[in-house]
C-alpha cells in the first residue's frame, strides 16, 4: 500500500510539473525573450527559425510521450504481492521500427539542413548593398562604395596604420569609398557583406540577424548576404575570443529606410568629396599665395 502511493505520488507530482511548463511555454511574450531566441529580423534567420522550432517541437513532443509511457509502465508493472517477474527477449519487428523512425527523421533534418545551408550561401542579388567589413582588434570598420558604386579592390597584404582597409592604390574604384564606425542598411534591401580581417581570427555576429561567421586573415570572406525585415537598432559583436580586449569589440547597427539610408549614403559621399578637394589643395603658404595671384590676373 506505501508503495502504491508513493508511485500515486510521482505520477502526480509528473502531471503537474509538466502542466507548469506547459502554462508556462503559452504565456505572454516577454520583452527580453528570456526563454527563446532574440528577435529575427531577417528573411534567411526566419527559415533558421522554422528548422530550429521544429525540432524543438519535436524533440518536446518525444520527451513527452516516452515519459507517460515511462510512468505508465512504472505504475502498471510495479511490485505486487503475487506478481512474478518473468523474462523477455524483447520483439525484432518493434526494435526496427523504433529504430528506422528517428533514423528517417534524421536524415531528413540533414537534406533539409543542407539544402537551407546552400541558399543562405547562394549567389547574392545584382542589387544588393556591398559593404566591406574589417574586424582588428579591438574593433570594426565599414567601407561603403562611393559615387561610382563600385568598392575599390583590396590586397590582404597591404594592411598598414594608413592603408586600413588594404586597398590597391592603382585602382580607381577606391578612390572615392568612404568609411563608417556604425554598419547602416536599408531595410527590406539585401546586403552583401566582404568580410576581413587585420591581424587575428574575429566573427561576424548579430544575434537578430542570425548571422555567425569567422573573419580570417588572409582571407576575403565573400558569400555571406542578408535582407532585414524591419527597422531597429542592433549590435555587431566579436564572438570569437580575440585578445583581451575582446569584451568590448563591438559597432552598432542601424537598418533604416531606404530613404534615410539614401540621405546618409549622400552626405557621406559628399564629405568624402570634400575631403578629397581639400587634400588636392596645396597646404604650403608660398603655393597658396602663387595660386590665388594667379587667379586674381585677368
Amino acid at each position: 500500500m506505501t508503495m502504491n502511493k508513493t508511485l500515486t505520488k510521482i505520477l502526480w507530482l509528473s502531471t503537474l510539473l509538466v502542466a507548469v511548463c506547459a502554462s508556462d511555454a503559452f504565456a505572454g511574450v516577454r520583452e527580453s525573450n528570456l526563454y527563446w531566441a532574440p528577435e529575427c529580423v531577417t528573411v534567411g534567420g526566419e527559415r533558421v527559425d522554422s528548422l530550429l522550432n521544429f525540432i524543438f517541437y519535436l524533440t518536446g513532443a518525444v520527451f513527452i510521450l516516452t515519459q507517460v509511457v515511462y510512468i505508465y509502465y512504472l505504475v502498471k508493472y510495479r511490485k505486487r504481492p503475487g506478481s512474478k517477474a518473468y523474462y523477455s527477449h524483447g520483439n525484432n519487428k518493434l526494435e526496427l521500427i523504433w529504430t528506422a523512425i528517428p533514423t528517417a527523421i534524421f536524415i531528413g533534418l540533414v537534406i533539409y539542413s543542407n539544402r537551407l545551408w546552400s541558399e543562405l550561401h547562394s549567389e547574392p542579388p545584382a542589387d544588393s548593398v556591398k559593404i566591406d567589413i574589417v574586424g582588428y582588434q579591438f574593433g570594426w570598420d565599414m567601407r561603403y562604395p562611393g559615387a561610382d558604386g563600385k568598392l575599390g579592390k583590396v590586397d590582404t597584404k597591404l594592411y598598414s596604420t594608413e592603408n586600413k582597409f588594404a586597398l590597391v592604390p592603382e585602382d580607381p574604384a577606391g578612390a572615392d569609398d568612404f568609411s563608417s564606425t556604425e554598419l547602416v542598411i536599408p531595410v527590406g534591401k539585401p546586403v552583401h557583406i566582404y568580410l576581413h580581417s587585420r591581424d587575428v581570427i574575429h566573427s561576424f555576429y548579430v544575434p537578430e540577424f542570425r548571422l555567425y561567421q569567422a573573419a580570417v586573415p588572409g582571407r576575403t570572406i565573400a558569400w555571406v548576404w542578408f535582407q532585414t525585415t524591419k527597422t531597429g537598432n542592433f549590435q555587431l559583436a566579436c564572438s570569437q575570443i580575440c585578445g583581451s580586449g575582446h569584451y568590448n569589440m563591438k559597432a552598432p547597427i542601424r537598418v533604416v529606410t531606404q530613404e534615410e539610408f539614401d540621405k546618409w549614403q549622400a552626405g557621406k559621399i559628399a564629405a568624402k568629396a570634400a575631403e578629397a578637394k581639400s587634400a588636392a589643395v596645396p597646404s604650403d603658404p608660398v603655393l597658396v599665395a602663387q595660386r590665388n595671384q594667379g587667379e586674381q590676373q585677368p
